[in-house]
């Protein structure tokens, strides 16, 4: 594409405190959050004729971690396709040389809310389970392709209106066949399984930890194990659940082991008295589901030792989320990783600024007309609005460290399916 023509694909509009220059399909742009890793608006995609959300991620390659973070999420974003992870629809840069490169912006889905706003929400059993069958469809599709997300939260789960559900934000995840440490301060502290607190190494239930998590704060409205940093997330934890057992302490290394063993020993409580039966919606009627089965699930996702705790597996075959289950949705093929070095990968950041523009170039080379060739169906399927314009409580489907979209109403959840 010659200069002149490019330049007249695109226009530049302030956004919030920030310039976007993004094609001249996209329009009606609307800031909606902003963070560490970029600002993120609405838009509406003219080619598509949808409501979509625009990240800009600004000198992306400006150090080695935002570089390889950025890579990483463009690549598994760029391999996945379920319809509980969020769908990439576009990736451009505006500049039109690697020296010129400068900024780069991903297209996504655009949702209704995101699970901070459905907390605060009274949930059935229906919605509740359905919500978490979902996350687990979602994260099974991942560890198929021995993908770990690592950083699971209400701000990276987003929802529509309809209940439909998807994960974002892969900035953090790891293919599992590195053997990598997963230090804990790159995950969100609430939500960080033991085994990541105490430096044990990646297991592949570290997500399934997250979602027990999750369903807590569902359940309770608030956070379960809100630590100020990471030796109170520990105390949190053991103060709650219990000290873990010599078995467990066995597994961990000396240094480890002697502090949690010189911290005060806890009992811990009966998951009834953690989760007693007035937090939990009626029984249903419908569906048979109950509080006790949504109980039991907890008390088998919140286990402290990794190998005992329930898998992805289990845990959509649980009575609480099996209702739903479908071969399609649970068995669908898993994202193929063409990077199979992904997390080995250590370049400079000249190095990193090539390859993150070289996956954007084949991006360009794999479009036509704006639309991705052999795109399958349902990588977009969100629901579409027929306005032009983005709701004001619409949220990004793409989450940001600050999260000022939590301050919008998630409206009310309609029936599942």
């Amino acid at each position: 594409m010659n200069r002149n023509k490019r330049e007249k694909e695109y226009y530049s509009i302030d956004v919030g405190d920030s310039t976007f220059t993004v094609l001249k399909r996209y329009q009606n742009l609307r800031p909606i959050g902003s963070g560490a890793q970029g600002i993120v608006c609405s838009a509406y995609d003219h080619v598509l004729e949808r409501n979509v959300a625009i990240k800009k991620l600004s000198r992306p390659f400006q150090n080695q971690t935002h570089a390889k973070r950025a890579y990483r999420e463009l690549v598994l974003m760029k391999c996945v396709n379920h319809k509980n992870i969020i769908g990439l629809l576009h990736v451009f840069t505006p500049q039109k040389t690697l020296e010129e490169f400068q900024d780069m912006y991903l297209v996504m889905e655009l949702m209704d809310a995101n699970l901070c706003q459905v907390i605060q929400m009274e949930l059935d059993h229906e919605r509740l389970s359905y919500l978490l069958y979902q996350t687990l469809c979602g994260i099974k599709h991942l560890h198929a392709a021995g993908i770990i997300h690592r950083d699971l939260k209400p701000s990276n789960i987003v929802v529509k209106s309809d209940c439909t559900l998807k994960i974002l934000d892969f900035g953090l995840a790891r293919t599992a066949a590195t053997g990598l440490l997963m230090t804990p301060y790159v995950v969100t502290r609430y939500y960080r399984a033991p085994e990541v607190i105490l430096g044990m190494g990646y297991q592949a239930n570290v997500d399934v930890w997250s979602v027990g998590c999750i369903m807590a704060e569902m359940v309770r409205g608030s956070v379960l194990f809100p630590g100020t940093d990471h030796i109170d997330q520990w105390n949190k934890v053991i103060e709650q659940l219990g000290t873990p057992s010599q078995e467990f302490m066995l597994k961990l290394n000396q240094s480890v082991r002697t502090y949690v063993e010189n911290r005060p020993r806890y009992a811990g409580y009966s998951f009834e008295k953690l989760f007693p039966d007035v937090l939990f919606p009626a029984d249903s009627d419908h569906n048979k589901l109950k509080a006790s089965q949504a109980r039991d699930l907890l008390s088998k996702m919140l286990v402290i030792d990794a190998s005992k705790r329930i898998s992805v597996d289990e845990a959509l075959q649980h009575p609480y989320i099996n209702v739903w289950f479908d071969p399609a949705e649970v068995e669908a093929p898993p994202p193929a990783i063409s990077d199979k070095q992904l997390d080995e990968r250590e370049h400079t950041v000249d190095e990193w600024k090539e390859l993150i523009y070289q996956e954007v170039m084949d991006w360009e080379e794999r479009t036509k007309n704006g639309v991705v060739r052999g795109q399958p169906a349902s990588l977009g399927a969100a629901v579409s609005n027929d306005s032009h314009e983005s709701s004001s409580n619409e949220v990004s489907s793409m989450s940001t460290d600050t999260d000022r979209s939590q301050e919008t109403s998630a409206g009310p959840l309609r029936c599942c399916r």
